[in-house]
């Protein structure tokens, strides 16, 4: 086993410990029947359980690179590999959203707010090699935002902040 493959054992040990504590923790919450506070801490830990067993899968498969017979080429042919490196710029601008985001929340409202946030952070990690497509960010933007509203509405009697349009809604 490399190193890299040890790595990621390791991380998916920590993983899947780590999620395992949690789940123990989540089943010790009150619960009711049906849909209540416990149901989603419950549900977060068993996606993170599924997350540590298929990071401790990917540690034991082979990796691709080996996989392929080693072909010497020539100098000339030689081609530096592309990594893809995040910019600290697109960081930045992701916590600089999220923090508009919280502060603007209560006065304009989830729905609003979210549709401006999910827009602008479409709009922050396209590539910059590729065009953005706004028209179709803004209607993900906005089905997204009115489907978590209304969910949260009817099926968990929750009400999230409607800021501005608590007049319509």
């Amino acid at each position: 086993m490399n190193t890299l493959n040890k790595k990621e054992l390791i991380i998916g040990i920590a993983m899947l410990g780590a999620s395992l504590a949690y789940l123990i923790m989540a089943q010790q919450l009150p619960g009711h029947d049906g849909v209540d506070a416990a149901t989603v801490p419950k549900l977060l830990a068993g996606f993170l359980c599924l997350l540590g067993v298929m990071q401790l899968v990917s540690a034991f498969a082979k990796p691709k690179a080996a996989a392929e017979p080693a072909a010497s080429p020539a100098p000339a042919e030689a081609e530096e590999p592309t990594v893809e490196i995040v910019e600290p710029k697109t960081v930045i601008k992701t916590l600089g959203l999220i923090l508009g985001y919280m502060a603007l929340l209560g006065p304009v409202g989830f729905p609003i707010m979210t549709v401006v946030y999910l827009y602008l952070q479409f709009l922050v990690l396209t590539p910059v090699n590729q065009k953005a497509r706004h028209l179709t960010y803004l209607l993900i933007a906005v089905i997204c935002s009115a489907l978590i509203f209304l969910l949260f509405r009817e099926a968990f009697d929750l009400l999230l902040p409607a800021g501005l349009l608590n007049n319509f809604i």
